[in-house]
């Protein structure tokens, strides 16, 4: 069955169609991972949008259930040059076709994503339309695209009630990046994990309490944290901060999400309440930009975005670079950052963009990166030992 991309400016692709036979007006961003495409899927920061893949062939490895990073595939729509119909993995449980269908993701495969990408890349991220409808208008079409807004997104992608994951007792056979089923709650909440190689050497958290407020949070941030011995209890988007600090954790993370940060107002008032306490706190992408938010600095969206697997950042402290998994439009503003408040602590190495912040008089660090990426490297996870540090400390 053919299908047609069309974007805002009128550009038109024709292709096959693949997925759910449905039609979407998304945001179309592009993401440079050469493998990793499940974990994409599942990455509850893609709400609201449709995901161009420029590595060409996807679907390989097929798809494997128990490494999804979250309950359900986010994606508005899924844009690849090449399907694989026939995957060789001995872990694969189904084809992405299957996968795709089974979720309700249209998808569109045999265009030029080259082009595409070098489209997004010149004229900036821009909205879209995946449709099968051979007999299309782009003149009805084109002010429904320009209308378009990912909206407050943050809601539809966050747990709906409270739960812990407990950690980890034995981490000889358990890693930090877990192969849990994200269907198995009980096993989740347990700690319980697939068993591999640990990249951890000690149990250093252990008796540590994390409260983890989930705005879009990857399965692998509590998995990490869960791997070096903490428990960790998620709370949904929008739990009263009191609440929080009423459950006295030792420290507190904030997690990935999706959406314009300057949407979660009421979210921004609930987290200059968890600043102001004297706990240790560490954030991660929108949790990041929402910190920056609740204490007085600005944000404002790139003009395409840092998506992809290979994304270098570096350590003003130290000076050593690490490469880093990212997902991300929106980027805080360090010209307009009060250095009596937060100091910029990593920068990306391609643009200059902020990538962390250390906050002054504070134990609270925020990254914009994911140092908890599977697949991805993971050359900043140490990070999580210096959370479990400043909690020690404490």
């Amino acid at each position: 069955m053919k299908a047609y991309l069309i974007l805002e400016d009128g550009t038109v692709f024709e292709g096959t169609h693949f997925g759910a036979e449905k039609e979407v007006i998304s945001e179309i961003v592009f993401n440079t991972s050469m493998a990793g495409y499940l974990e994409v899927l599942t990455d509850p920061s893609y709400a609201g949008q449709a995901v161009c893949m420029t590595y060409p062939l996807i679907g390989n490895y097929g798809v494997c259930y128990e490494d999804m990073e979250s309950r359900q595939a986010w994606p508005d729509g899924f844009i690849v040059r090449e399907v694989a119909e026939h995957p060789s993995n001995f872990r694969c449980d189904c084809t992405l076709q299957q996968f795709m269908e089974e979720q309700g993701i249209p998808g569109i495969t045999g265009i030029d994503t080259r082009q595409l990408t070098r489209i997004l890349r010149e004229k900036g991220t821009m909205n879209g339309c995946i449709t099968t409808n051979e007999n299309f208008s782009i003149d009805e079409l084109t002010p429904k695209m320009k209308a378009y807004t990912t909206g407050k997104v943050v809601e539809k992608v966050t747990c709906h009630e409270k739960y812990t994951v407990m950690g980890s007792k034995d981490l000889s056979e358990n890693g930090p990046v877990s192969g849990l089923s994200i269907f198995d709650k009980e096993a989740f909440e347990k700690g319980e994990r697939e068993k591999r190689p640990s990249l951890v050497t000690e149990l250093n958290g252990a008796g540590l309490k994390v409260a983890l407020f989930d705005f879009g949070a990857k399965k692998n941030i509590a998995a990490s944290l869960a791997a070096r011995g903490c428990d960790v209890t998620i709370y949904p988007a929008l739990t009263k901060a009191e609440e929080i600090l009423a459950d006295k954790p030792d420290g507190i993370m904030l997690s990935n999400g999706p959406g314009d940060p300057k949407d979660c107002g009421p979210i921004i008032d609930e987290i200059k309440k968890l600043y102001d306490s004297d706990i240790p706190i560490f954030a991660i992408c929108l949790g990041h930009q929402l910190m920056a938010l609740a204490t007085g600095a600005d944000t404002h969206k790139l003009k395409y975005g840092h998506r992809g697997g290979n994304h270098p950042v570096k350590d003003l402290a130290t000076g050593r670079v690490y490469i880093s998994s990212q997902n991300h439009g929106y980027v805080v503003d360090t010209d307009k950052l009060d250095e009596k408040t937060a100091v910029p602590a990593f920068i990306n190495v391609n643009d200059g963009t902020n990538e962390g912040l250390k906050y002054t008089g504070k134990n609270i660090f925020t990254v914009q990166f994911h140092p908890e990426a599977c697949p991805g490297p993971q050359d900043s996870g140490y990070l999580f030992d210096r959370f479990i540090k400043m909690m020690k400390d404490r």
